[in-house]
């Protein structure tokens, strides 16, 4: 017996079936994940806003992260360079993704001052500022679900998803595996925290990623839907 050619064909047939496995293994994943829990539907378009680029920015047909920096951004750099580095430097390259932070009029100069100290060179085509009065920028805010109020200066560390059909998108059911083992009460997710690094790496860039393989599965015609609507909630809401 040529054991030679016995441990090529071994050799040649652990490199052919290796790949073909790891792919049956993917395939579940893949096709039976489940969807980003809508959490509202009654998020508002926006309108009256002007934007940096002079283009006119919407919510509609686009996977919109949204923040809010008040009438001092500068004071809040720290929110803006980790939605800088820890969502809009990934996600960038997605296609319809685009981050819109929400700011009253008259801060475009501390604005401009904002995206060279967070700039670093990088393409913000994709990062866009839109300028607004208090009673726009808090109708905006009031249509989206929170556990928090907008702060006086008009800014808060939540941001928010939104998707192409200007649903919220968040979590039904946030509890840890720990919180679930131990029988502690469902609590929701409706943004994530821009101050918690921790947060944005692990719950908000997973929580993109599931909504985009969403959109992807739905282009090839592959999606079926079994994310929970707002409206199927009312008695969850009434206990938080």
């Amino acid at each position: 017996m040529d054991y030679k050619k016995v441990s090529r064909y071994v050799v040649l047939g652990i490199l052919f079936f290796l790949p073909v496995t790891f792919l049956l293994f993917l395939y579940p994943a893949t096709h039976n994940y489940t969807p980003l829990d809508i959490v509202n539907e009654s998020v508002i378009e926006l309108q009256g806003f002007q934007s940096d680029s002079n283009e006119n920015i919407q919510f509609k047909d686009h996977i919109t992260v949204v923040g809010f920096l008040g009438t001092k951004p500068l004071e809040n750099a720290i929110a803006a360079s980790n939605l800088k580095e820890l969502v809009y430097d990934k996600f960038k390259g997605f296609k319809k993704f685009q981050m819109v932070v929400v700011v009253p009029k008259g801060t475009e100069a501390e604005i401009e001052k904002l995206k060279a100290e967070i700039n670093s060179y990088e393409d913000l085509r994709f990062w866009h500022f839109v300028f607004g009065t208090p009673e726009s920028i808090q109708k905006v805010f009031n249509s989206l679900k929170s556990k928090s109020s907008l702060d006086e200066d008009l800014s808060t560390n939540d941001i928010f998803i939104i998707d192409k059909d200007l649903y919220q998108r968040g979590r039904i059911d946030d509890r840890s595996d720990k919180e679930i083992e131990t029988n502690k009460p469902s609590y929701m997710l409706y943004s994530y925290n821009s101050i918690e690094v921790s947060e944005i790496k692990n719950k908000m860039s997973d929580d993109l990623r599931i909504l985009f393989t969403e959109y992807r599965q739905k282009r090839k015609g592959e999606f079926d839907s079994t994310t929970r609507r707002a409206q199927d909630l009312n008695s969850k809401d009434e206990k938080n």
